[in-house]
């Protein structure tokens, strides 16, 4: 039986598909990921379901979540990052801290 796709989570999934953000969940979605674009005020992110925070997202735990949100936001989601389980975390160009 072949692994199953792996979870990732765009947190800061842009609407706006000129974003760096769009293009990651392309990106992963292009790849075979199982993606989930995490975006508050958006229903759907390149065509896929959005949901309005990582602890809400369908899945137990997330092979890859990549951030693309201010540090001061990033920063404020750790403990909700720590609670659904990551296990590996990508940082984009902008929100580290």
């Amino acid at each position: 039986m072949p692994d199953p796709a792996p979870n990732v989570a765009v947190v800061g999934a842009s609407t706006d598909t000129t974003k760096h953000s769009a293009q990651s969940v392309r990106a992963h979605a292009g790849c075979g990921f199982n993606v989930y674009p995490i975006n508050p005020k958006a229903s759907h992110v390149e065509g896929l379901p959005a949901y309005a925070s990582v602890s809400v997202a369908p899945v137990d735990r997330f092979d890859r979540v990549t951030m693309s949100v201010p540090p001061t936001v990033g920063i404020a989601l750790l403990d909700e990052l720590a609670a659904k389980g990551c296990d590996e975390l990508w940082l984009t160009p902008g929100s580290e801290s």
